[in-house]
């Protein structure tokens, strides 16, 4: 009997053990261990008043354009050049077959060639007509020739005058057939007004060329514009000359600054915009046909801004380590506007009068505690 009590009694104990060790992990509980202190620069958010930035799309564009197109019929021999390729002024960029003004300016020469014989063979009579008209004087004055015979060596030396000033006109003509040939076998080279860039190519050799068909077009090499448009509410606020920020994603600078240059005097009937022209500055990073936005100032609006050295840029993406009431360390997405001087407009994620860290580099700071330096 007192066998079986002992056995319930440590089966009891066995199966009660566990839940009294539990209960006495529970009594003592460890201490949680105290975020790690890191000492850094701080600065803050600030609450400011900026102009209000109205987005205009615009393009890019050349500051000059050519089309490149045929002044004469004729069949394209070649072209020789591909879009995006530059050019310098005077080069040759499509040829059609000249076999024809070839033959023109063959037969004007030769006509010109035989008028100018002729003239000298002319003229050679007509200085020994004169010769013998002035022989015939003296024996005129001598009486040693009759009247008839004065009359006929006179009426020859006329005629020998009249006969080169006729050869004279016509050699001005040939002269004339002469270039006008020449003029009409330049239109089957066409060339490069001035050094630019190849944006189209528009025909291809063995294509049939009419006056006015559009080939080539050629962009002149410099400094640029952009076209952008912007609602007829907001035209009164744009002044000839007025410089405005221009923000160009596909060329990976900073904002540039445009001024305008034209104002186009109509505005586009079906979407009631004027058409904008601004002159960019130099950059070689900047391609005509490339998207931009153009910023225009509208009144003021009220922001937050940040220090631009405060900003973190994971990928795509921006944060700012801003502190909490304990001084620790949080990683806050933040989405930003345009810069402004050494500081940046934050849209979302920020209010004004934050505490963050400055120049946080690649530092992992979040969840810490930051110490000012």
């Amino acid at each position: 009997m007192n066998r079986i009590a002992n056995i319930a009694f440590l089966f009891l104990f066995s199966a009660s053990a566990p839940l009294l060790l539990n209960g006495c992990s529970h009594a003592h509980p460890p201490a949680s261990s105290a975020p790690a202190t890191v000492r850094a620069a701080l600065v803050q958010s600030t609450a400011a008043s900026v102009p209000r930035m109205i987005p205009l799309t615009g393009t890019v564009h050349a500051r000059e354009t050519a089309m490149i197109s045929a002044q004469a019929p004729g069949r394209i021999r070649a072209v020789l050049v591909q879009a995006g390729q530059h050019v310098r002024a005077g080069q040759l960029l499509v040829s059609l077959d000249a076999t024809a003004e070839q033959a023109s300016l063959a037969r004007a020469q030769a006509a010109w060639q035989a008028v100018e014989q002729q003239q000298q063979i002319a003229g050679t009579q007509s200085a020994l007509a004169v010769s013998t008209l002035q022989r015939y004087q003296l024996l005129r004055q001598q009486k040693s020739v009759s009247p008839q015979e004065f009359d006929e060596v006179q009426k020859r030396a006329q005629s020998a005058a009249l006969a080169v000033r006729a050869l004279d006109a016509q050699r001005a003509e040939a002269q004339a057939a002469v270039a006008g040939a020449r003029v009409a076998l330049g239109y089957m080279q066409l060339r490069a007004p001035f050094a630019g860039v190849i944006t189209a190519r528009m025909a291809d050799p063995g294509t049939l060329a009419t006056p006015g068909m559009p080939l080539l077009a050629v962009d002149r090499d410099g400094p640029l514009q952009v076209y952008a448009s912007v609602d007829e509410s907001l035209l009164p606020q744009v002044r000839m000359g007025m410089n405005l920020p221009v923000q160009i994603d596909a060329a990976g600078a900073a904002s540039l600054t445009g001024k305008v240059a034209e104002i186009l005097p109509a505005a586009d009937p079906s979407s009631r915009t004027f058409l904008l022209k601004l002159d960019l500055p130099a950059n070689s990073a900047v391609h005509a046909g490339m998207y931009a936005t153009v910023q225009l100032p509208s009144g003021k609006q009220a922001v937050v801004l940040a220090p631009q050295s405060a900003i973190v840029q994971r990928g795509s993406l921006s944060y700012v380590y801003a502190l909490d009431a304990h001084r620790i360390a949080q990683l806050r997405y933040v989405t930003l506007g345009r810069a402004q001087a050494d500081n940046v407009i934050v849209l979302s994620g920020l209010t004004a009068g934050e505490q963050l860290v400055d120049h946080p580099g690649e530092r992992d700071l979040a969840g810490k505690r930051i110490e000012a330096m």
